[in-house]
């Protein structure tokens, strides 16, 4: 097994333990009256994220794709960084991280870590999209790359509208994190 199979393998662990987390705030959240909302792009999240990694493999090995140093390292530092972010983000919001949109009525927004930058309102979404392309280039899959960051920019333009949507029916005027 070569070590970039290995590490779309890791990462594709990482996305299982997600969805572990994710059921498990995901009972927190509706043993709490949690709504979810924008059910209908949730299955194509899920075919995105795993054509991924498929991609990944198959357009490698298919394909032919040499690893280049110059650009697999950086692309490498680029991808544990977007882990990194990412679970910063599953820690920071605790129970309310989920992998489908599901809000608490009457639970203030979150205002600390990654989620403190005002300007930056969606951060596991960028970690997504740094993922999204870096993985592949890692090991030159330069058109899954392609294709990925097209089609999750797509899907997130709705999951984004999705999520402050659901967010502004329910927030309440103090964020977490703030002093009442």
């Amino acid at each position: 097994m070569s070590w970039y199979m290995l590490l779309v393998l890791l990462v594709g662990a990482e996305r299982l333990a997600e969805l572990v987390v994710a059921r498990r705030n995901a009972r927190w959240s509706l043993a709490r009256g949690g709504r979810v909302f924008g059910q209908g792009h949730y299955l194509w999240m899920v075919v995105l994220h795993t054509g991924l990694l498929a991609g990944c493999l198959l357009e490698t090995w298919l394909a032919g794709r040499p690893f280049v140093p110059a650009l697999g390292w950086p692309m490498l530092a680029l991808v544990v960084a977007a882990q990194a972010l990412r679970w910063w983000c599953i820690t920071t919001l605790g129970p309310q991280w989920n992998t489908q949109v599901i809000v608490v009525p009457g639970l203030p927004l979150v205002r600390r870590g990654p989620y403190r930058l005002r300007w930056l309102r969606h951060p596991n979404y960028v970690a997504v999209a740094v993922e999204g392309a870096a993985l592949p280039l890692v090991h030159g899959a330069w058109a899954t790359a392609g294709a990925f960051t097209v089609l999750n920019a797509a899907l997130m333009v709705v999951r984004i509208r999705c999520e402050n949507d659901a967010l502004a029916s329910s927030s309440p005027a103090t964020p977490a994190g703030e002093a009442a």
